[in-house]
């Protein structure tokens, strides 16, 4: 090594105590530092890449220049312990304590329900305090920047936000708050039920009730580290880890020498990205240069001609400084400045910005990057310094493309960037397109630049430059060159764009695909530049009113709306519940929204999840290692390397399995061969979780591949590979009512898989007694009693020698039935072979690759209809891709064929489902288990007889709507009462007709933007199709104080089951929720449980609960009879002195519940969720985007057990169905690797995805005899619902593609990526896109095309007529042939 073996001295604070570190380790990230050194586990790790905020906390640094102290949120998984020498951090734990005092932030995140599983609060509640730290009461806008890196799975956001508004200054909803009254409060012009009703409560909390925000009573930053602010140490300070050396310079000249020294070693500063890449792709550096405390990397100046930014200020602080100098200057000279402002509103999240660097940014030069193309376009230039002195060079297009000659000399560094005013005449506008808003890389981006010769349209000078279309950022030079002293207008336009496509070539077999997709975003995003620019002109052009003289083609108003950007809005809206009888006890709690139990520890950070608990005593970790082959023989393993490393212990394989190692078809540890990539072969053991992982690296494995390799369902069918018999439902006569309609329609429906993304990845914990092989298992699970099961039949020993633990789990959806069992059996073969207790945690690339998730479909239909939309005849098969192995396939079949009729009563149905084997990761349960992808089937069959009849679909889904009692296809009978009274009201509360009005009258006047507008009813059954799956038992018991233990078979995933059964025995027993306690759920003490799924698990525990309860209170009768006037401690005392039991187990039988295949009829299921949501939103045919402009959601919940934690339920499954049907999309590689195995590369909904109108409403007085004080289960339901957005999409389509005159059926493909609504808005431009692969005869990449929707050319070109008048292209003629001239 080059300096001295021994470290300096690391301080920095945490949490106001003083952390001096002798032997910091720069591989050691700060949360690692937390969670194992400090034992602070409120900062969670979810996914290691800053890209889900669950690990942000606060970091306090004294600003040199400002000398004031600056706060600003990080994620803590890509912070190097070592850059914090002299800084401040505060993580949940230093905000406030149950133990001590609540900060404001924290109680009302708890209050306002803000949290579910918990496991993302402490994240939000650090984004929000960081936010409070420097602007105490900020506006909605800074909220939502500040929250917009923080990923939630369980809440859909609405209530996070709505905790903190309440912070908030001014708020942007209804302009006629000053008269007291809001257009969304229920007014007497409101015709639904839900408007008249004076029992309808809004409000889910009582603001009046929160404590006030005191500034003064927050950790001041520590006065030593003032101190050493004040007097910086200059001496270069030097951290030793085990293989890499961090050294930090206090000098600029320091920095110079060392840079000249170690010419290799990168400059670290945000780790933003050398940190992934060091994580993901192995990349290593033995030496690390941190600059951080060199003040000259943060010099700001400011010349008449430009602005000088420090290489080492953040991108937070870049976009400050940018803000406040288009705030001074005319707008002409900041054209480039406001262009990089767009961007960095959504370029990652507010945690990486800041904590990204300017000079980092620039000189990963990542082909993604969203400033780069604006720089080069906008003539920066960068200043290098060396020990040899300093030079400028170009941000030009050869820097970007690595260039030796234009790039830094080894032992260079930037010190600074200059970027220039732009001049009068001259235009700067920036575009990308990602797969959503917020915090995504994007598809394609781009920088472009004109100037004019002043006072003309005369191009004097162009530069245009694009990232994501090729391995770094391209320069369209040559266009731009041979386009100098053309005129700006159409005739420019048309060459431009043919001239772009040639110079940014994209090979078909372009590195990420998504080819014609990438070449259409190259033309529209010029086109909207052109539209940009010519109405600049026109504001600086006044036209010479000399006759024949040039005029400047108009824009039409209909092509103004391709201007705008989607604004990112604060979303507003009303939550409206039945209230309690007037005559219920205020002390019973059942019907009230009462806080989630553990409400207020989630947001402290001391709910303890299963990685939360200490370490234990001779704990070792394990790692896994899996398959990098899809289906091979396994020749080798190679194990000796692995062993070699120091602290690796052993490594487990099947020969060290003592009992069966899984089932014949789905083994624990592959034997012989593998069926994925992905399926786990071996674990590695080793005393630190860093060794264990380094040891799968080391191990080596020999494949001999197999055939046929299959992925797809459509492999799959033509290699007659399925893992089930068929199913099949079938009534009436479906050949002969073929035959008597006016029409038949066939279409197929392709919706493509969803990956689970709990926030908690798959955990374990198993610690092996010292007698009878006793285990002790923790483990985030929903089904405990399945864990307990296959760890007894792996390890050869009875059940009740193992006891399986679940405090709480941070989000399962499904993910954590089978799974988990899986890990703890692994981990238990582990413990009894070592002797030591186990640690298994899941990297979330990991549990992505290895669990599976929702099942892909592929669905074809045929329907016969009459001609005034009455469906007499429906056809559908599905396939669904199950995977290697069967799980919950066969289930997930059975299920989806049953659900398949939604809402819809059609006398001739046939529907067939098979299960596809292919060698991909097994798939599993997830919410709704097969509903939202079958019923989008059957919905989509309704869009197309709507299109086909000329009628609108919600006319079309009234019409085949059930309307009386009767029976299913199945033959269950049911009452649709409570169905059409939730679409009745969804139609009225939405406003509905009158919307659809104006968002025709939308789209008639605006061509490059549509609305859509969909309404979508629900008909969601409940439960398992089996009796004994419906059972539970609880235990309760009365202690001598009074106080009050429940147990039961319920698993806490989030969806608030503990508190929903202590509501439950509040109002049994007749005491308060203070009395009672739940701990845990445990094998030891409720035995035989069944999974905590199928929306079931309040309804069967609550049952049992009441049995329970009803029992002691049966007990209790003689004493309280005898004294009336008592109180319950004296009851139970007295109890208890005459030998009453005060324990008692409750049980519930189960709901009747069977399903007779072969006859194809049975009553599989207890009753039914009916609901009905209808959105609206907006979509930008240039580019593919949306946005969501409202949501208005019923659902049927009789009488809520707790209005607020099932509406949350309704919002979240909302939010996470509408993820699947529009963002979530997986990638595999065609050797069947998963790409998309995080935050970066799969996008679930983040808070800027929220409708910025979203109302729910529970149906008001309805009733179920059969429940819980006639509750129901709303955990999936409302899944489906967030189909309403992908329709409303699809509607939006088929207005563009109308206007267009392209068919409007088209293969329905689910999600709506921007990509397949951009392909389906076929113009011009997707045209000229595809132009090349056809003409190279690609015909896949032609046929990729159709599949997406791009299956008919544009109408034919007008060319532009006369160098005088208007261009009728964009004149807004209403010319549909000279609107295609540029569409």
């Amino acid at each position: 090594m080059p300096c001295p073996s021994r470290s300096d001295e690391l301080v920095f604070f945490v949490n106001g105590r003083k952390v001096i570190e002798r032997n910091a380790d720069p591989e050691v990230t700060l949360l690692s530092f937390l969670r194992k050194n400090l034992r602070l586990t409120g900062t969670k790790y979810a996914c290691g890449r800053g890209g889900c905020g669950a690990c942000t906390v606060m970091v306090s640094k004294r600003d040199p220049t400002s000398q004031e102290i600056r706060h600003f949120s990080v994620t803590a998984c890509l912070v190097p312990i070592c850059s914090l020498y002299g800084a401040a951090v505060t993580t949940v734990e230093g905000v406030g304590s149950i133990k001590t005092r609540l900060h404001p932030v924290q109680e009302r995140i708890a209050k306002s329900h803000g949290t579910q599983c918990g496991f993302c609060t402490p994240g939000m509640v650090m984004s929000m305090y960081t936010l409070l730290r420097n602007h105490p009461q900020p506006s909605e806008e800074q909220l939502l920047e500040a929250l917009a890196g923080n990923l939630c799975r369980c809440t859909g956001y609405r209530p996070i936000l709505a905790s903190g508004k309440t912070f908030c200054l001014e708020s942007n909803g209804c302009q006629q708050k000053g008269t007291g009254k809001c257009c969304l409060d229920l007014g007497e012009n409101d015709s639904s039920s839900l408007g008249r009703k004076s029992d309808i409560c809004t409000e889910l909390f009582v603001k009046e009730e929160f404590q006030p925000l005191d500034p003064t009573q927050e950790l001041i930053f520590p006065p030593e580290l003032l101190r050493m602010a004040e007097d910086p140490e200059k001496r270069t300070l030097t951290f030793h880890g085990e293989r890499v050396t961090w050294i930090s310079p206090g000098t600029f000249k320091d920095l110079l020498e060392l840079k000249a020294k170690h010419p290799e070693a990168p400059l670290i500063l945000g780790n933003t990205s050398l940190g992934p890449a060091m994580r993901s792709k192995g990349h290593f550096h033995p030496i690390l240069l941190s600059p951080a405390r060199i003040s000259e990397l943060n010099v700001v100046s400011k010349t008449n001609d430009g602005l000088t930014i420090g290489a080492g200020c953040s991108l937070a602080h870049v976009k400050d400084i940018l803000a406040e100098r288009v705030s001074e200057l005319p707008e002409e000279k900041t054209q480039t400045y406001q262009a990089l402002l767009k961007h960095l509103k959504s370029l990652a999240s507010h945690q990486i910005r800041n904590m990204a660097s300017l000079g980092g940014h620039i000189i990963s030069r990542h082909s993604y990057s969203d400033l780069n193309p604006i720089l080069a376009v906008g003539n920066a230039t960068l200043n290098l310094t060396s020990e040899e002195g300093t030079r400028r060079i170009p941000l030009s297009e050869h820097f970007l493309a690595g260039l030796a000659s234009a790039d830094l000399k080894p032992e260079e560094i930037l010190e600074s960037v200059y970027i220039p005013h732009s001049q009068k005449w001259e235009f700067v506008s920036a575009f990308r397109q990602a797969q959503c808003q917020q915090n995504a890389l994007p598809d394609v981006n781009a920088g472009m630049r004109v100037l004019f010769k002043e006072g003309t349209d005369i191009i004097e000078d162009l530069s245009i430059t694009y990232g994501g279309v090729g391995a770094a950022t391209v320069s369209a030079h040559k266009s731009c060159q041979q386009l100098l002293g053309r005129q700006w207008d159409e005739l420019m336009l048309d060459e431009a764009c043919r001239r772009l496509l040639d110079e940014v070539s994209l090979p078909g077999w372009a590195p990420g695909g998504r080819v014609e997709f990438k070449r259409t975003l190259v033309v529209s995003f010029f086109f909207k530049f052109y539209l940009q620019v010519l109405q600049e002109l026109k504001k600086l052009i006044k036209p010479f009113p000399v006759p024949n003289s040039r005029h400047y083609p108009e824009i039409s108003d209909r092509f103004l709306s391709a201007l705008e950007d989607f604004p990112g809005t604060v979303p507003q809206g009303v939550q409206r519940y039945q209230s309690v009888d007037s005559h219920q006890p205020l002390q019973d709690p059942v019907g009230r929204p009462i806080m989630h139990l553990s409400g207020l520890k989630h947001a402290t950070g001391e709910a303890e999840f299963c990685d939360d608990i200490p370490m234990v005593d001779k704990e070792l970790h394990m790692a896994l290692v899996t398959s990098t082959s899809a289906y091979a023989k396994i020749v080798s393993i190679d194990l000796s390397k692995a062993l070699e490393i120091p602290g690796v212990v052993d490594v487990i394989t099947a020969k060290d399995i003592p009992g069966t190692n899984g089932t014949e078809d789905d083994k624990l540890l592959a034997v012989d061969e593998v069926l994925c990539v992905g399926q786990i072969i071996c674990a590695v053991v080793a005393e630190t979780d860093v060794q264990a992982k380094r040891a799968i690296e080391k191990i080596k494995i020999t494949y001999e591949e197999l055939e046929p390799i299959i992925f797809t369902i459509e492999d799959a069918i033509k290699h007659n590979s399925f893992l089930c018999p068929e199913k099949k439902l079938e009534q009436g006569n479906i050949e002969e009512a073929f035959e008597k309609v006016d029409q038949i329609v066939e279409g197929e429906v392709h919706v493509g898989g969803q990956e689970h993304f709990y926030m908690e990845t798959q955990r374990v914990l198993v610690i092996p007694k010292t007698e009878d092989k006793e285990l002790d298992i923790y483990v985030s699970t929903q089904d405990p009693a399945h864990v307990q099961k296959t760890v007894s039949s792996t390890l050869n020993i009875p059940i009740n020698r193992i006891t399986c633990h679940v405090k709480r789990v941070g989000g399962g959806f499904g993910g954590k039935i089978g799974r988990p069992a899986v890990f703890g059996a692994i981990a238990a073969v582990g413990a009894l072979k070592t002797g030591h207790p186990i640690r298994l945690v899941l990297d979330r690339e990991d549990d992505m690759l290895i669990t599976g998730g929702r099942h892909p479909l592929f669905g074809k239909y045929k329907v016969g209809f009459m001609n005034n939309g009455r469906i007499k005849a429906l056809d559908i098969e599905c396939f669904i891709n199950g995977g290697c192995t069967l799980d919950d396939s066969e289930l997930v079949t059975e299920f989806l064929i049953l659900k398949l009729e939604n809402a819809y009563k059609i006398r001739n149905l046939r529907f067939r489902g098979r299960a596809c084997l292919t060698n991909l990761p097994s798939n599993t349960a997830f919410r709704g288990f097969g509903f939202p992808q079958g019923t989008l089937v059957t919905e989509s069959c309704i869009t197309a007889v709507a299109a086909k009849c000329g009628l609108p679909p919600e006319k079309i889904r009234e019409k085949n709507m059930y309307r009386t009692v009767d029976k299913t296809i199945y033959k269950q009978a049911f009452n649709p009462e409570s169905l059409i009274r939730c679409w009745n009201e969804c139609l009225d509360t939405s406003s509905f007709d009158n919307r659809r009005m104006q968002v025709e009258e939308f789209n008639k006047k605006n061509y490059w933007k549509k609305r859509g507008i969909a309404v979508i009813p629900m008909k969601f059954s409940v439960g398992f199709a089996a009796t004994s799956y419906h059972q539970a038992a609880v235990l309760v018991h009365i202690y001598t104080d009074g106080s009050v233990l429940v147990t039961h078979g319920g698993n806490e995933l989030g969806q608030g089951i503990h508190t929903k059964m202590l509501q439950v025995a509040s109002r049994e027993l007749k005491i308060p929720m203070s009395y009672l306690h739940i701990c845990e759920t445990s094998t030891a003490t409720v035995p035989n449980t069944i999974a905590t799924a199928a929306s079931i698990g309040a309804d069967t525990n609550g049952r049992a609960v009441q049995n329970a309860c009803q029992i002691l209170l049966k007990r209790l009768e003689p004493i309280i009879k005898k004294n009336p006037e008592g109180t319950w401690e004296e009851w139970i005392e007295a109890a208890f002195e005459q030998r009453i039991s005060l324990s008692a187990t409750g049980y519930f039988r189960g709901y009747k519940a069977f399903m007779d295949w072969e006859k194809g009829e049975g009553d599989p299921f207890p009753y039914y969720v009916y609901g009905a949501a209808c959105s609206e939103v907006e979509i930008d045919c240039l580019t593919g985007a949306h946005k969501k402009i409202r949501t208005d959601i019923i659902v049927d919940a009789c009488c809520s057990l707790n209005p607020a934690i099932d509406i949350g339920q309704i919002e979240g499954a909302f939010i996470q169905g509408m993820g699947l049907f529009t963002t979530e999309e997986l990638k595999y590689s065609p050797e069947g690797v998963l790409y998309s195995r995080g935050p970066d590369e799969y996008k679930i909904p983040t808070i800027s995805d929220v409708p910025e109108e979203f109302n729910v409403s529970l149906l008001p007085s309805s009733h179920t005899p059969l429940t819980i004080y006639s509750s129901k289960g709303l955990g999936e339901s409302g899944m489906f619902l967030g189909s309403s957005v992908f329709f409303a999409i699809t509607d939006a389509m088929a207005a563009a593609r109308k206007e267009r005159d392209i068919a409007e059926d088209f293969t329905v493909k689910s999600p709506a990526t921007p990509e397949w609504v951009r392909m389906a808005c076929a113009d011009r431009f997707t045209e000229m896109g595809s132009e090349p692969l056809l003409q190279r005869g690609d015909r896949e990449a032609a046929a990729r095309a159709g599949t997406r929707g791009a299956v008919c050319p544009a109408a034919p070109r007008t060319e532009a007529v006369g160098e005088a008048g208007p261009r009728p292209a964009l004149s807004g003629l209403g010319n549909k042939a000279a609107a295609a001239s540029v569409g």
